[in-house]
C-alpha cells in the first residue's frame, strides 16, 4: 500500500478530508502530516485521525538531513501539499520526481506565484470580476505553481459574489476533487 505525506501549514480541512478518504479507500494510506506551523490546526486533525504529526522549521526543510531523512524514515511514496505555503526544496522534489502534488485554489495560470494563497486570491478574483474560477491540482516543480496541471474543476462567480461565497465554492471542489485525484494517480503511476 502506498504511504501518503501531507504536509499543511494551516486549519487542515484538505488534510482531513484526505486521510478520511483513503481510510476508507484503502487503496493508500496517509502516515505523515508535516506543518511548518506548530499552531496549526491540521496537526490537532492528524492526531485525532491516528496519523502521525510533526513540526519543522525552514532550516530542517531546507536541509537535505531535516524533513527528507523523515520522509524516507517512512517510507514515503507519494507527497501532498494541501494548504502548504512554503516554496518546496529541489532535493525533496528531485528525490520524489512527478510524485508531489499540490492544489491551488484557482484556475492556474491565473492568480498563481508567490504571495497568491488563501483569501489573496479569491479576493483577486472578484477584483478581476473573473466569471468563474475553480481548483488546479498539479505536480509540484521548483517554481510557485507552475508544475504541470494534472486536473482542474471550475465554477461560476456570481457578480455580486463575495471573497467568502468564492472560498466556500472551491472549498466545496476541493472536498469533492482533490481525495479522488490523488488515488487516480496513485493507480496511473502503479
Amino acid at each position: 500500500m502506498k504511504k501518503i505525506a501531507v504536509f499543511a501549514s494551516g486549519s487542515g480541512s484538505n488534510a482531513q478530508n484526505i486521510i478520511k478518504f483513503f481510510q476508507k479507500d484503502r487503496s493508500a494510506n496517509v502516515v505523515l502530516v508535516l506543518s511548518n506551523n506548530p499552531k496549526a490546526f491540521v496537526l490537532e486533525r492528524a492526531k485525532a485521525l491516528g496519523v502521525d504529526a510533526l513540526t519543522f522549521d525552514k532550516t530542517q526543510l531546507l536541509d537535505p538531513r531535516g524533513v527528507l531523512t523523515q520522509l524516507l524514515d517512512y517510507k514515503i511514496d507519494f507527497i501532498v501539499l494541501a494548504g502548504f505555503l512554503w516554496k518546496f526544496p529541489e532535493h525533496i522534489i528531485r528525490k520524489f520526481q512527478q510524485n508531489i502534488v499540490n492544489i491551488h485554489p484557482a484556475l492556474l495560470p491565473n492568480f498563481g506565484g508567490k504571495g497568491m494563497y488563501g483569501m489573496h486570491i479569491h479576493k483577486a478574483v472578484v477584483a478581476a470580476k473573473a466569471k468563474e474560477t475553480g481548483i488546479t491540482i498539479h505536480h509540484v516543480n521548483a517554481h510557485y505553481d507552475e508544475g504541470a496541471i494534472i486536473f482542474q474543476a471550475k465554477c461560476p462567480v456570481d457578480d455580486n459574489d463575495t471573497p467568502e461565497d468564492v472560498a466556500q465554492k472551491i472549498h466545496t471542489l476541493e472536498m469533492d476533487h482533490f481525495p479522488i485525484v490523488i488515488r487516480d494517480l496513485l493507480i496511473s503511476n502503479g
